[in-house]
Order: C-alpha cells, then structure tokens, then sequence
C-alpha cells in the first residue's frame, strides 16, 4: 500500500520532459542563427604586420633619440637667452624623450607578447598616457606663446614672464600626470585566443563600456579637440597679424607656423578620429558589427604608430625649420672643438651677436 499523502518518486523524467518540453518535436525543428548575438572573436594582427610595426617603431626610436638629445643640447647651450617658447619645447623635448623610451617596449611585446611583468606594464602606460597629454598641451603653450610675443607684443617684464612660465611647465606636469591616472588599470594578461600575454587595460565587466567611453570622451576633448581649438584660434590671429607686415622675417615665421599645424593635424587627426568611431560603437550610437569592430580595430592600431611619428617630427619642426637654431647649433659645435676656439676679442664679438638676436629658438 502507498501513502496517498506521500508524494510519488519519480525515476524516469524522460515523459515528463517530453510533455513539458516537447523535446520529441523540437528535434525536427529547424533553428535559424541570429549573428547579431554572437560575440565578436578578438581582433589580431597577422605576423607580418606585427613585424612591420615592430619595424616602424624602431625607427621612430633611433630617429626621436638623437634628434630631441640634439634639440635639448642646443637649449641648455643657450640657457641665458631662452624665451618661454624655448622652455615649453625643452619640457616638449623631455616628454616625446620619454614617449620614446617606451617604443622598445612596445615593439617587443609585438613579437613575443609582454614579458616585463605587471608592474612594468602600469609603469609603461602611465609614461605614455601622461606624454600624450602633456605633448599635445606644451603645443598648445608654445602657439599662445606666439600670439602673446607676435600679437600682443608681451615682451616686457620678462622674469615675471619667465617665473610664469616655470608655474605653467609645473602646471601641465601635473595636469599631464593626473589625466593619465586611469592607465592604471593596464595589466598584463592573456586574451581568449591568443597565446602572448598583452599590456592592455582590464576593467571589471560590469563596469568596463562605463569606464571605457568615459576615459575616451575625457582623451577626445582635453587631448585633442580643446588643445586643437586654441592652437587654431592663436595661429590663426598670429598668421592674420603677420599678413600686415612685411619682409622675410614674416614668411619665415608663417613657415614655421603653416609646419606646426600641418603636422600636428597629419599625426593626430587619423587616430583620434578613429578612436572617435571606436567610441560610437562602444556607446552603441553607430551601426555595430563584427567587421566593424575589426576595421576600426586596426585603423587605430595603424592611426596610433602614425601618431607617435610626432615624438621625432617635432625636432624638426621647432628647430631645424627656424634659423636661429641652425646658428645657435653651428655655434656650439665650433665652440666644442677645441682646435677651432677663437681668441678672446673673437669670442666676445660673437657672445654680443649671440645676445643681440637671441630672444627666441624657433
């Protein structure tokens, strides 16, 4: 006899499966993949693409070094007659430096993944986050530099200039330093798929588009759109200044001028623009797919090496384009050689037609 009021054990669920699921019937059904809820494979580059970055990265490297070395030579050989343009493009000159120390790093991690460890790879992003604000701000220095010095004709009191342009070099430091902290969340780990360990940032997943769109909208608007904003309005009025004077001195500085922003525009443009699509997709604001995704993968992978050219341009840009770099260079190279040094009536007439017209670098 059972009891009525215990419930009944159940050993096969095969019927009762059958009649609650229809498992018998749903076997002859045909499913139809929907793509748009699958997820995207992680984005790789080939082998060969990875050689020719590696490549290009290299010589970024041997190619920054000496040029911002020699720059940075040439300015400390002139220490007494620096303006506040030569001191922002001395501390230039200290950021790409730096920005270029990371490159052997990076090249590395191309070929063999990262194998410096966690703390190096936190080390090495925040380096490279803080000079990719502080570059893009002492550009922004130096064109407001110009506009004071050319429009407004700012050259009187010139230790007060000075003490402030000491305050402001400090200023963009910090600045640089503080906007790049988010880089702290790079760590070396392994992705699905891939074999090499990357230095690439890791947020927690429920967390992680918050974090992301919020870090990139802070990188589009301080380190590209405002700083593009303000070097276009000074050049613009330094360039709109310069077309009512006349002589060789004012298409040499339009020179200059027209170098600085073409560059800075050819480096910087491509890659945030398509760190800007990047950000659509995250923020589900553009058509999202997995070719897409892939596409503006590698646009910013490619974009971003272009940009890094900048961190060896530049030595070209504000020092061998101006004249008086080229005197001021040629003049510490004789005064170097001690078979050339000129005797003492010589070397005073040529510190008083170095202090006569050393007011300025670029």
């Amino acid at each position: 006899m059972t009891d009525p009021n215990k419930p009944e054990v159940v050993l096969d669920f095969s019927d009762l499966y059958e009649v609650m699921f229809n498992y018998t019937d749903g076997l002859n059904n045909s499913y139809i993949l929907d793509e748009a809820t699958l997820a995207c494979q992680i984005f790789t580059l080939s082998f060969f693409m990875n050689i020719a970055m590696c490549i290009l990265f290299v010589h970024i490297f041997l190619l920054a070094i000496p040029g911002n070395i020699t720059v940075g030579l040439v300015i400390l050989w002139n220490l007494r007659f620096l303006s506040p343009s030569d001191i922002y493009l001395f501390h230039l000159i200290i950021a790409d430096l730096l920005m270029a120390l990371t490159l052997p790093f990076f090249s590395t991690s191309l070929i063999v993944g990262w194998v410096f460890g966690d703390a190096m790879c936190k080390l090495i992003s925040l380096v490279k986050e803080a000079n990719f604000y502080t570059s893009i701000l002492f550009l922004v220095c130096i064109s407001v530099d110009r506009y004071m010095v050319i429009v407004r004709a700012m050259e009187a009191r010139k230790v007060q200039r000075f003490m402030c342009t000491w305050i402001v070099c400090v200023v963009v430091w910090i600045v640089g330093i503080v906007l790049s902290l988010p880089a702290v969340y790079n760590n070396a780990h392994y992705i699905k798929g891939n074999d090499l360990q990357i230095c690439a940032e890791s947020y927690e997943s429920d967390i992680a588009d918050e974090w992301r769109i919020a870090n990139r909208l802070m990188r589009h608007l301080l380190g590209f759109l405002l700083p593009l904003c303000i070097m276009l309005t000074c050049y613009g009025l330094t360039v709109a200044r310069l077309l009512r004077t006349r002589g060789f001195q004012r298409q040499r500085a339009m020179k200059v001028i027209a170098a600085v922003m073409v560059a800075f525009l050819l480096c910087w443009m491509p890659f945030n623009l398509a760190t800007m699509v990047d950000t659509l997709l995250r923020a589900n604001l553009m058509e999202n797919g997995c070719q897409a995704q892939h596409a503006v993968s590698l646009a910013m992978f490619v974009t971003q090496s272009l940009a890094l050219l900048h961190c060896c341009i530049n030595p070209l840009l504000y020092a061998f384009v101006g004249e008086k770099f080229r005197k001021r260079f040629f003049h510490m190279i004789k005064k170097t050689r001690p078979i050339e040094r000129s005797t003492p009536s010589r070397s005073t007439r040529s510190t008083s037609q170095t202090s006569e017209g050393a007011s300025h670098l670029l």
